[in-house]
């Protein structure tokens, strides 16, 4: 079967070499947490409004949800924090998170399971998230990103 056939975080799992589906989920609430601390509260809701696909096909509870739903913060206080501040965009000397800080918040945040690199974990849940995603939205997004991630947006 072609990846793009898979269920997302099949696509995610088959991509980044995480062999297990609930590890693939929690990689990609965190790479889409630091995604959205880089941009607007405009884009990150137009992303989102995109992302409304089962995310596993699966009986299993815990994993019956949206891709959208994975876009969402699960700490409610992060939630709403991250629609009231600005984008954490490198600026002046306020550092904001620019590539090296990305792959550290992925890294570090994520549970990165061993024999995993990060770098392609990244990679694997953007491949993923670019097919549930128009052509303006994937480059409304690249906008955000910083030089190294946006390279792996591009390879996606």
């Amino acid at each position: 079967m072609a990846d793009k056939n898979l269920p997302f975080l099949e696509k995610v799992m088959v991509k980044s070499g995480v062999t297990d589906i609930f590890d693939a989920r929690d990689l990609t609430e965190v790479v889409f947490r630091v995604m959205r601390d880089l941009m607007n509260t405009e884009t990150a809701d137009r992303v989102e409004a995109e992302l409304h696909e089962p995310a596993e096909i699966t009986k299993d509870k815990s994993l019956q949800l949206e891709i959208a739903d994975l876009w969402h913060d699960t700490n409610p206080i992060v939630a709403f924090l991250s629609r009231i501040r600005p984008p954490l965009q490198p600026i002046g000397i306020f550092k904001g998170i620019d590539s090296d800080r990305f792959l550290f918040r992925v890294a570090n945040e994520g549970g990165m399971p061993p024999n995993v690199e990060v770098e392609q974990v990244i990679k694997a849940v953007f491949s993923a998230t670019k097919d549930e995603l128009s052509p303006e939205i994937i480059q409304e997004i690249s906008i955000w990103l910083p030089d190294k991630i946006r390279q792996l947006w591009e390879e996606g």
